[in-house]
């Protein structure tokens, strides 16, 4: 997989982890997005948040905009993501997110996904041939393991080689599975929508 070459991956690499919080399915509204920056998988350096619909299709553009606005845009390295998928099916393309930010992209998922039923459920919204190209434009899901042989995840990448992303991932990966930034967005995000629903 070709993509951005890092000379080293540093211990305190800064990335930003977004996920977003809680919303009611197939109900017109908005869902939180918060994304987290974290030196490595160490310390927290900053928070920010957006807002996007419902199983819109503004998700990619809403997220470019929250990263290019924030103070520590150029202090990034790396976005991650909790999926490609935010609000329900509200898509991100993670190569155009890549390119809108100059930044590159892991979206990683705990679960590897059932694209059959995805491509299904698509069916019931509109424009659902360009969510699934953005599902599945990435390509492949690559299993990486983070911390040991029992702590598997997936990612799809934009921007960064497949060698580099995965070093990324085991690095920032300091008390869980996941990255620490993608961790504690979802807290914040989980538990600040939760009191607002």
């Amino acid at each position: 997989m070709s993509g951005k070459r890092f000379r080293v991956v540093k211990p305190e690499i800064r990335v930003l982890g977004v996920d977003d919080g809680v919303f009611t399915p197939h109900v017109k509204g908005s869902a939180l997005i918060v994304g987290v920056v974290f030196r490595g998988g160490l310390w927290l350096d900053g928070v920010m948040h957006t807002e996007v619909r419902v199983d819109g299709l503004d998700a990619t553009r809403k997220i470019a905009s929250m990263i290019i606005g924030s103070p520590h845009h150029k202090q990034l390295r790396v976005i991650m993501l909790d999926g490609v998928t935010f609000a329900g099916f509200n898509v991100v393309d993670i190569k155009k997110l890549s390119a809108e930010t100059g930044l590159p992209v892991i979206a990683v998922t705990r679960d590897k996904p059932n694209f059959a039923e995805i491509r299904q459920a698509l069916k019931n919204l509109p424009h659902s041939e360009k969510r699934w190209s953005a599902i599945r434009g990435p390509g492949e899901l690559i299993e990486v393991c983070t911390r040991s042989e029992n702590a598997k995840v997936y990612m799809q990448t934009a921007g960064v080689c497949e060698e580099d992303a995965r070093r990324i991932l085991q690095v920032t990966s300091t008390r869980s599975s996941i990255p620490e930034a993608l961790r504690v967005a979802h807290l914040i995000a989980s538990g600040i929508s939760a009191e607002t629903i």
